[in-house]
Formats: C-alpha cells, structure tokens, sequence
C-alpha cells in the first residue's frame, strides 16, 4: 500500500519551504541571499517565519527521502534504482543547470549587482559563472543523488542486518538520537555555501531509511506524536527567542545543540503527527503531490522574478510584493511544470522525466 501520509507530508513541506523563500527573498535578519529589507522597517517581526522552520523543514524532507528510498528499493533493483535517481536527480541539477537554470544564475548576479564588477569578463565565463550561481533549490537534489549511491554501497556491506536492527527503535532511542544528529551537523559542512551540510542531512537520509522505514518505529512517533510536538514547540520557542535577528542559517548557530534538537524534536513531531493524521488521499492532494517536484525547484524562480521586476524597483507597497512573491511561487512553479514536462529533451535536462515516460515519483 502506497504511503499517502509520505506523500502529504512531503508537499506540505514544501509549501513551507516556499513560505519560506518569500520571507527570505525580503529579510531584515542580515541572512545573505534575495534583495533583502524592502519596507525600511529595523526590524520585521514576521522574519521569525524563518527561524521556526528552517531548522527542519530540509532535515525532514531527507528523512522522508531516506524512507522513499527503502520503500522503492523493495520493490525494484538497485540497478533500476540507481538509474531513476540519476534520471530523476542528477540530470536537473547538472545538465539542467545549462540549459535552463542559468536564468536563476542571471537574477541571483543581479540582486548581488555582480555584473558591475565583470565589464572585462568574456561573455562564455559570464555564461559559467550564471550556471553555477543558478544552483540554487538544486543543492538538495544534488546531496540526495550522493546519498542514495552511497546507500547503495553501504547496503552491499550491511545486508539489511542494520536496518533489521532499526525496527526495535522505541521512544527512548527516538529521543536519543537527536545526539547523532548534533553530531553530524559538526562536520562535512563546506565553507561560504552553508546548505551543504553533508554530515547533517546525512544522519537524516540514513535514519530515514534504516529506522523510520519501519512501521513499527512509525507507530512510536504516532503514539507519542503530542509529547513530540510539546518538546519541538518548547524549543522551537526558545531558539526563536534567542537567536531572533542573527543568522541562523550559518556557523555557529547552525551547529548548536538547541538548533539541531529543535530541528530533531520537529521533524518526529511531523512525521508522527502525519502518520496519524495525513494518511489519505483525495483529487487535491494527488494533484499536489503529482506536481510536488515542479513546485520545488520552480518556485524560488517565481519569487525572484517578482523580486526582479517589482519589489527591487520599490515602486510597489511591500505587503503587495510579499502578496505577489507568493502567488508568483505557485503559478510560475505550475505553469513551467506544465510547459517543460511537454517539451522533449528540456522535460528530460530541466525535471527529470524519461523520454520514453514519466518516471514515477521517488523524491
């Protein structure tokens, strides 16, 4: 039986993360990235959106990644496996980069007025350097592509006896494992990009897929779902609190224990309360979830159109840019989906989806 709650879970969260980008895009915190304060205020106390979510939403989402995988690996070959995620992942976030995302490159340059500083720079390295800054949401299916051909060695050598071993996980093991997660988010984090936290979206990938892909396990969190979400609501109340108007999207926030057990607490929260109560499906959400892919990697680029054209000109009243920015994520992430699934070799270089037939959905 297919998972409707995976499903829910995973494109409600990134609607959160499009949320997200919108706050983000107009920051007052000091995070770099978007065109930041666009409503002259010191201080914009919505920013705090950022600091409640951003500690798991990604977090979870390789969570729920690390279980999609061992639900698909039960059904299909390893060499099928490898192929579909290389289809599904690797293209987009390489191929796609040259031939489509590139425009994302073009806008990020733009809010950072980088193209004032190149006049002496030939135009093919200008090209370059705008598909490397297009990367973007693509970092995450970048980092998923390496941990699901890693898994695949690493399954050659545990030969499930590691992941039999996780079906025992009771609520105190749940608990304590909020410990390798502080300790995944201290190391393999690269310098400048701070999205790259390989050891950190590691330990969720691999608990996802060696622990809560276990019913068993899922029936703890669902048990326990309230005192769960009572913890992540104490912490998460608490990080805000403390950390409100610095940045809390690099070193050395981004390494504490409060923002990784915040980021722990949150994500079992979620995923137990979305055992318990988002396991169906109806026409809405099989809409959503059919085009969930297209929503996340399309979405940010709606936003900065908006940003682009409107809110960096100033023209505009900010709440109608913040207004504009949101529907923009949506109907630009929809409309393109739409388009480019339809158009051969680009549904192929810019979503991932087969020549032959669309692949189903793994993410």
């Amino acid at each position: 039986m297919r998972k409707h709650y995976l499903d829910n879970i995973r494109w409600i969260t990134v609607v959160i993360v499009l949320i997200y980008h919108v706050f983000y895009m107009y920051t007052a915190t000091g995070v770099p990235g978007g065109i930041g304060n666009i409503t002259g205020l010191k201080v914009q106390y919505w920013d705090i959106y950022q600091y409640a979510v951003y500690p798991w939403f990604m977090f979870l989402l390789f969570i729920i990644s690390g279980i999609s995988s061992r639900l698909y690996l039960d059904n299909h070959t390893e060499k099928q496996f490898i192929k579909s995620r290389t289809t599904k992942l690797l293209v987009p976030s390489t191929i796609g980069l040259f031939v489509f995302w590139f425009i994302q490159g073009y806008l990020n340059m733009s809010f950072g007025d980088a193209f004032s500083n190149m006049s002496g720079v030939p135009k093919i390295i200008r090209y370059f350097i705008m598909v490397l800054s297009g990367i973007g949401v693509l970092w995450y299916i970048q980092v998923l592509w390496l941990f699901s051909i890693l898994l695949i060695l690493v399954r050659k050598i545990e030969k499930d006896r590691l992941w039999n071993l996780g079906k025992k996980t009771g609520i105190i093991l749940v608990i304590l494992m909020s410990l390798p997660a502080f300790a995944g988010a201290q190391v393999l984090n690269t310098p400048i990009i701070a999205v790259y936290r390989f050891g950190y979206y590691a330990v969720a990938f691999f608990l996802g897929y060696f622990v809560f892909s276990h019913d068993e396990v899922i029936e703890v969190l669902k048990k326990y779902f309230f005192l769960l979400l009572a913890v992540a609501l104490i912490l998460g109340f608490i990080f805000c609190y403390k950390y409100f108007g610095e940045n809390y999207a690099d070193a050395p926030i981004n390494r504490y224990p409060l923002f990784t057990s915040f980021g722990w607490f949150a994500s079992m929260a979620v995923l137990g309360g979305g055992a318990g109560y988002l396991d169906f499906a109806n026409g809405f959400t099989t809409w959503m979830t059919k085009r969930n892919f297209g929503l996340y990697v399309f979405h940010y680029l709606g936003i900065s159109l908006v940003a682009f054209f409107i809110g960096i000109r100033g023209s505009v009243h900010p709440a109608l840019v913040y207004l504009l920015s949101f529907v923009s994520g949506f109907v630009t992430s929809y409309v393109l989906y739409e388009i480019i699934s339809r158009i051969p070799f680009f549904r192929w270089a810019v979503l991932g989806i087969s020549v032959r037939k669309k692949e189903k959905k793994i993410v």
